[in-house]
């Protein structure tokens, strides 16, 4: 029996590996097991593109060659389009002024962008046992690369994490798996020492298994640090979560 060229084509597609991009932590192109190769300029590029999505030439042209006129940037970004490696079908493709990335490109950022916002927004519960490795590692968007849209980019996702490991922590007490809401506590804590809402959640998870030392213990070691690296007080929230404080105000109101 004859195979049409379209089902023939449409079998290649399925057969070949889906091209990988990997964007937190080093730059990273790979197709099935084979690692890519690419130049710093097809890097900036395909990074950009697969972040967005969707971009038009002229954005993309001034973004990567901003110290060069606007025929120049547009010629250079010719010619990292066509140094691109290509398969079965291109990593980007043109559609008039626009570039599109391929349909069929697995960006890292996109998959842990869903899972974090699965997890704020309250349906992302994570199986049992198990916690979602990608919040937990903290990879930063592109490490080394300093360029004002990374930058930008790099806090939007540092941000989305926090919030994420932050309700992650809550919904594992929740669940009655003060351990593993430790572990996200704690990724959250270690990311960013100062943050408070991170240490308010470490003593939630002491306060339901009720360790009010190890509470208690925690909330003075922050109060310290802060002390030491700010010169200022925890707010008013953290501290009336304390038993001990609720006692002692307690016994300061008695007539």
């Amino acid at each position: 029996m004859a195979v049409s060229e379209a089902l023939l084509s449409e079998a290649i597609k399925l057969a070949s590996p889906a091209p990988r991009l990997w964007l937190l932590g080093q730059f990273r192109l790979e197709f099935g097991a084979e690692h890519v190769e690419l130049c710093r300029n097809a890097q900036r590029l395909l990074a950009f593109v697969g972040l967005r999505g969707r971009v038009s030439r002229t954005v993309l042209a001034g973004l990567l060659w901003p110290e060069v006129t606007e025929e120049h940037a547009r010629g250079s970004l010719r010619t990292t389009l066509w140094k691109l490696p290509r398969g079965d079908q291109p990593l980007i493709r043109c559609c008039g002024d626009w570039l599109v990335a391929a349909e069929t490109l697995q960006v890292d950022v996109h998959t842990f962008t869903e899972t974090a916002l699965g997890v704020v927004q309250g349906y992302g519960s994570p199986p049992p046992g198990r916690l979602p490795l990608g919040l937990l590692r903290g990879e930063d968007l592109l490490t080394g690369w300093d360029e004002d849209w990374v930058l930008l980019e790099r806090e939007r996702l540092r941000q989305l994490r926090l919030h994420a490991l932050d309700a992650l922590a809550e919904m594992l007490v929740r669940q009655g798996n003060p351990a593993l809401a430790l572990e996200a506590a704690w990724a959250g804590v270690r990311a960013e020492p100062l943050r408070e809402s991170g240490h308010r959640v470490v003593v939630s998870v002491h306060l339901a298994e009720g360790n009010v030392s190890e509470a208690v213990h925690h909330y003075q070691a922050f109060r310290r640090l802060l002390n030491e690296e700010l010169g200022v007080e925890p707010s008013p929230q953290f501290a009336r979560m304390l038993p001990v404080h609720r006692q002692d105000r307690a016994l300061r109101d008695r007539p």
